[in-house]
């Protein structure tokens, strides 16, 4: 087992984000330095049980955890109310309490949905994330945002209860198919564009190798550690979304979320992130003064790493614009939209109107 370590802290919270190989096979060992219970519930969907449940379940078993394994279906119609009610009940027929945790191990999914069940059960307990995607290791596993979809939009419901601890092992990305691990590469493109312009440029230079970044080589765990430690310096600034820093995390969601809704879901998250990044950068071209060779080079990036940047033409654009009446990140009917002026640096616009991002949408 080796790993690099993220500090991640702010004001009432502090935990590490560890990222190495073999790491899920000595997640018992690890956990037990943070908590303090003996049970816990392991919420997983049918892909990471398969792959990644026996494993696990040896590690805490071997230091004389308690794991319960709670499985849910996979894909994002798991994020709901109904869903989280179920696993509360077989938490408390299993026995557990507030002295117990809950550990979520698999991709962004799995890590809302159990971050959100942490936050709630016996008024909150902790939460162990073991993402097992690479975008739950790069994104959705840092900063305590949990929760799930309501029928008007996505993550309505939730609460900010960060993890105890973050196991990122390496080895768990070998078994994700090409399709799968470009979706991270979505986020990390998006890191680039908002905060790294030399990761930006070392991407590029990537993509024009014949061989793809990916969990066998080199320089991936150091990808990773980057990617982390951009998000943790951001949630580190701004925990709670006050100050507009972390709202810089938004670039290309605004226009990805109401994608994932008007599509039913049916369009892979990173995916529908791609394509609003492709629309957050013709509505910076027009508002924030984005020059028309980088909308380019960051269309050439994302296309370089097989992520697309148009939607199919099946899809109705005008139900994605109405999707965006129930975006959460619209404060008081107020429209606060990333946009990036060049590559490596983004801010909260109040200049973008719904009618640019109707036009933005229509030409997708």
């Amino acid at each position: 087992m080796n790993s690099d370590t993220i500090e991640i802290s702010g004001n009432g919270f502090r935990y590490s984000a560890l990222v190495g190989h073999g790491l899920m096979a000595n997640a018992g060992e690890l956990t037990r330095k943070v908590v303090s219970g003996k049970r816990c519930a392991v919420i997983v969907d049918e892909i990471s049980a398969r792959l990644f449940s026996d494993r696990v379940g040896e590690s805490f078993s071997s230091e004389n955890f308690s794991p319960r394994l709670v499985r849910i279906p996979s894909g994002e119609k798991s994020k709901s109310l109904a869903q989280v009610e179920k696993i509360c009940e077989e938490m408390i027929a299993a026995g557990l309490d507030r002295s117990s945790f809950v550990v979520g191990l698999g991709g962004g999914v799995i890590g809302d949905i159990s971050g959100f069940v942490a936050a709630i059960f016996q008024r909150g307990i902790p939460h162990i994330q073991i993402p097992t995607t690479l975008l739950a290791m790069v994104d959705s596993s840092i900063g305590g945002k949990t929760g799930v979809n309501l029928d008007a939009g996505k993550n309505l419901i939730g609460a900010i209860h960060h993890p105890a601890l973050i196991i990122a092992d390496v080895e768990a990305l070998e078994s994700l198919p090409p399709q799968e691990l470009r979706q991270g590469y979505a986020e990390i493109i998006k890191h680039a564009i908002i905060c790294d312009a030399e990761m930006f440029r070392a991407l590029s230079s990537r993509v024009k190798m014949p061989v793809r970044l990916g969990p066998k080589d080199d320089g991936f765990v150091a990808l990773i550690r980057r990617n982390i430690a951009i998000k943790a310096r951001i949630v580190m600034a701004d925990a709670r979304e006050i100050s507009g820093e972390r709202a810089l995390l938004n670039f290309g969601h605004t226009v990805g979320h109401a994608i994932e809704r008007a599509t039913d879901f049916k369009i892979p998250h990173g995916d529908c992130i791609s394509v609003g990044i492709a629309a957050a950068c013709a509505i910076s071209l027009k508002r924030a003064g984005l020059s028309s060779k980088e909308r380019d080079d960051v269309v050439s990036l994302l296309k370089g790493f097989e992520l697309p940047t148009q939607l199919p033409a099946e899809v109705d654009r005008k139900k994605i614009a109405a999707a965006l009446a129930h975006d959460k990140k619209f404060v008081g009917g107020r429209i606060r939209f990333v946009v990036t002026p060049k590559i490596g640096e983004a801010h909260v616009s109040n200049n973008v109107t719904m009618e640019d991002i109707r036009e933005a949408i229509s030409a997708l």
